[in-house]
């Protein structure tokens, strides 16, 4: 009885163990900026739009629901490019104020 309590009880230990474990380095991947999911978003919208296309050709849409996805994407992908373009200008900018070392001839 009391070996089997005893099992238990490292059985339990381990599982605890393993599952709160935490690894001295952790590996979090790249950094995300805005700029690149935005980039991201409008290719995967720009696919969207090609699938909407497709599919309509094929005749599984009829023309009132292919117009209303099909222009809600066009805005969203709008929306998407035009803060792309904000966001691009800034970075523009910022790299060419003086003292700033990004983008400066050495």
């Amino acid at each position: 009885m009391t070996s089997a309590l005893l099992a238990c009880i490292l059985v339990t230990l381990a599982v605890l163990f393993y599952v709160f474990y935490l690894p001295g380095e952790l590996h979090m991947g790249p950094e995300k900026t805005r700029l690149l999911y935005l980039r991201e978003r409008k290719e995967a919208i720009y696919e969207n739009l090609r699938d909407l296309n497709f599919e309509y050709k094929a005749g599984k849409f009829p023309d009132s629901d292919f117009e209303t996805l099909k222009n809600s994407l066009e805005e969203e992908a709008a929306a998407v490019l035009s803060e792309m373009a904000c966001l691009e200008e800034v970075a523009g900018t910022a790299a060419a104020r003086p003292g700033s070392r990004k983008g400066a001839r050495v």
